[in-house]
């Protein structure tokens, strides 16, 4: 188990197991939220604070939904339709969290993937 948790401690998390790689997307969204996403099955992500700590963020298509400390702001984690291919899979959740919140975790140790969606 993994605990994560914004600048404030508001918002805190855990997930089930640490990521085997982190990704790092240039998208104009994730440019500007500076996160690195962990991804993980709905099951294996838990919010442990109160959801009114969490507020949302939907843009574009509202396919995403992109939620952010509600007092600190730091963006926390993002909820989509799962990729299964090429197609969207709209009835399973994947939860990118921003793996640069882990608590007492060596993010260092993990690898960088690079997405370019620009």
């Amino acid at each position: 188990m993994i605990r994560g948790s914004c600048h404030c401690k508001a918002t805190q998390f855990e997930v089930t197991h640490p990521p085997k790689d982190v990704n790092s997307c240039n998208c104009t969204l994730c440019t500007k939220r500076g996160g690195l996403w962990a991804y993980y099955a709905e099951a294996e992500f838990k919010l442990t604070t109160a959801p009114d700590r969490v507020s949302t963020y939907q843009w574009g298509d509202y396919m995403m939904k992109l939620h952010y400390c509600a007092i600190c702001g730091c963006s926390t984690y993002n909820e989509g339709p799962t990729w299964v291919g090429r197609e969207l899979d709209f009835d399973r959740i994947t939860i990118g969290v921003n793996a640069r919140l882990f608590d007492d975790f060596d993010l260092d140790q993990v690898p960088v993937r690079y997405s370019d969606n620009r």
